[in-house]
């Protein structure tokens, strides 16, 4: 059998600091549960554990160092008789000879004291727990499957939470806007309540916790993706909304209170007096939401809509002199 010194890749003599480390690299390298497809890696586990066991401790390592325990932690017999198999006649183990018990020497694996410090000292499971994650059901060496031995620590992996499920959700643009739940009926037929965040944009994921499929580590979650249905008058601008808005030549000329959609319902917009085609008027707070729960605004930009083969607009132009005077495009230079 392997000198425990030469399982950890050390020379005798090393210190307390160089066998933990070299444990702790081989430990990460060799735990079964980066080698589930190699048992030749958990027997070397095994191995270098039952090493570290007995050299990481004190009292341990210096009955091994002195030669009266070996690698199994067991007394070495000063008659000849050799490490003890626990059968009547051996004076060093139990079962008839009343004798000395490993645990009379500090303990197989994982018993007596622990190493370095007792207690409040450093712990293989400790170790384990920091590399590969707690909450895990262990086996001591000795103790596996069907009370035979199991060499390493076992792990139990946690059960499988369900799958999470996703889906696709069209928003009306002027329930986008304004915030208003949407109806989403799920794969397992039941229908909820969906609440559309602040400030959410197109292709935006929401997730709702728990209403996945369901698995023996818990149920999981509904993955929802939003988009905004395009809308046949509003577009979406950032966190505005714009609307083109006709109005007759009246309206432009003399001023005039015309009704505007919004998404939350018609309101009133006061067109004033020698308006250009163009315009673009600002209604507050009329866009959509933002993350802080403001919302931007309803930008209404002006159309003046001439109606055609009008005779008699075209017999009032005709005669409009004064037009003539004017140069509009004057400012455009060339």
């Amino acid at each position: 059998m392997a000198d425990l010194y030469e399982r950890l890749g050390l020379k005798r003599g090393a210190d307390e600091a160089a066998i933990k480390r070299a444990y702790r690299t081989l430990a990460k390298e060799l735990h079964p549960d980066r080698n589930k497809d190699n048992p030749k890696a958990a027997d070397r586990f095994s191995e270098v554990t039952q090493a570290y066991d007995i050299l990481a401790d004190k009292d341990k390592r210096a009955q091994y160092d002195r030669g009266e325990i070996d690698e199994k932690g067991d007394p070495k017999s000063p008659f000849g008789f050799g490490g003890g198999s626990g059968k009547a006649g051996n004076p060093f183990r139990g079962g008839g000879g009343g004798g000395f018990s490993s645990r009379d020497f500090g303990g197989g694996n994982y018993g007596g004291s622990r190493p370095f410090g007792g207690d409040g000292g450093f712990d293989p499971e400790d170790l384990l727990n920091e590399l590969f994650g707690g909450g895990r059901a262990r086996t001591r060496p000795g103790s596996g499957p069907g009370g035979g031995p199991s060499g390493f620590q076992q792990t139990q992996a946690r059960p499988q939470k369900g799958t999470d499920v996703k889906y696709r959700l069209a928003v009306d643009f002027t329930d986008a806007a304004e915030l208003r739940p949407q109806r989403v009926t799920l794969r397992s037929g039941k229908t909820i309540e969906v609440k559309l965040p602040q400030g959410f944009e197109d292709g935006q994921t929401i997730r709702l916790t728990g209403q996945g499929e369901a698995g023996p580590g818990g149920t999981g979650d509904a993955l929802i993706t939003l988009s905004i249905k395009p809308h046949r008058h509003f577009r979406k601008d950032g966190d505005d909304i714009r609307i083109d808005l006709p109005v007759r030549l009246s309206e432009a000329v003399l001023g005039a209170k015309v009704k505007v959609p919004t998404t939350s319902g018609s309101v009133m917009l006061t067109i004033p007096k020698a308006t250009n085609g163009g315009t673009v008027m600002r209604l507050k707070g009329k866009g959509f939401s933002r993350k802080d729960g403001s919302r931007g605004d309803l930008l209404v930009t002006i159309e003046i809509a001439i109606p055609k083969e009008d005779p008699e607009l075209e017999a009032f132009v005709r005669d409009w002199t004064a037009d003539e005077a004017r140069d509009p495009r004057a400012g455009l230079g060339g």
